[in-house]
């Protein structure tokens, strides 16, 4: 596990997964421009994790990155310790780590099978599970899991990733349920197509055709989700929860 920190601000600690680049990167940069202390996380990429931090210390809030294996309960335990070493309990959760799987269903190996939903499902149920005794403890925090359209609709040879997706789905709907007493608050963004690296394996005529399908007319931005998830964990958004709000440009 490897660890690159900034300085520090006194505020609500936010621990984004998968946040070195893409929508999780626009979740953490909205978090770090409100002043927030932000916990970036990846699987592996070093390179690209402190050029992550490097550009979210310019806003000035404490910053930490850390390359862990979320879907590991072990790696995940560890860095939860870690956050609460150098920052106290997280406050605020974004489960967005995951990854895609394109192609037939019964192509599928067994081992990609268990990848998909690995890195969809269990790194929410992992992460979940560890950040919510503090929060219950406080009487207060707030868990947002990004999840997919394809979660609620499926998409044709995105079998498993569709299910892991819906597996977050019921999860957020669930715990919302159960902890709300306690004070916090579970909720679900489905995201449609956005400009990610996970959708460069396009090609220009796939985006044309796709985009022809999306009434706003255009992908969405990783900046957006970042808008969305800081209302949600918002006090405008306090009496909110077990819900699956569809960021999707209006394909739903």
């Amino acid at each position: 596990m490897v660890f690159y920190c900034v300085s520090e601000v006194d505020m609500a600690v936010v621990f984004v997964t998968g946040s070195s680049r893409g929508i999780g990167f626009g979740i953490a940069k909205k978090f770090a421009q409100d002043g927030h202390t932000v916990v970036l996380n990846c699987l592996q990429d070093k390179a690209q994790l402190a050029k992550a931090v490097a550009e979210l210390e310019a806003f000035g809030g404490n910053v930490t990155g850390f390359c862990a294996d979320m879907s590991d309960y072990a790696q995940a335990q560890a860095a939860f310790a870690q956050i609460e070493m150098l920052h106290g309990s997280v406050d605020i959760l974004v489960n967005n780590a995951g990854m895609a799987h394109f192609g037939l269903f019964t192509d599928m190996q067994p081992c990609e099978i268990g990848e998909v939903l690995a890195a969809n499902l269990s790194t929410v149920i992992n992460a979940s599970h560890l950040a919510l005794p503090h929060m219950v403890c406080k009487k207060s925090g707030c868990i947002i899991n990004v999840t997919s359209i394809w979660g609620v609709a499926g998409a044709s040879c995105e079998a498993v990733y569709s299910a892991a997706k819906a597996g977050v789905i019921g999860l957020t709907k669930a715990l919302a349920k159960e902890v709300a007493p306690s004070g916090v608050r579970v909720n679900a963004i489905a995201c449609g197509a956005f400009e990610t690296r996970m959708n460069d394996r396009l090609t220009a005529a796939e985006v044309a055709e796709f985009t022809e399908n999306i009434p706003m007319g255009r992908f969405g931005m990783p900046q957006e989700v970042g808008d969305l998830a800081v209302f949600l964990s918002s006090e405008r958004a306090s009496y909110l929860t077990g819900q699956v709000i569809a960021l999707d440009g209006g394909i739903l």
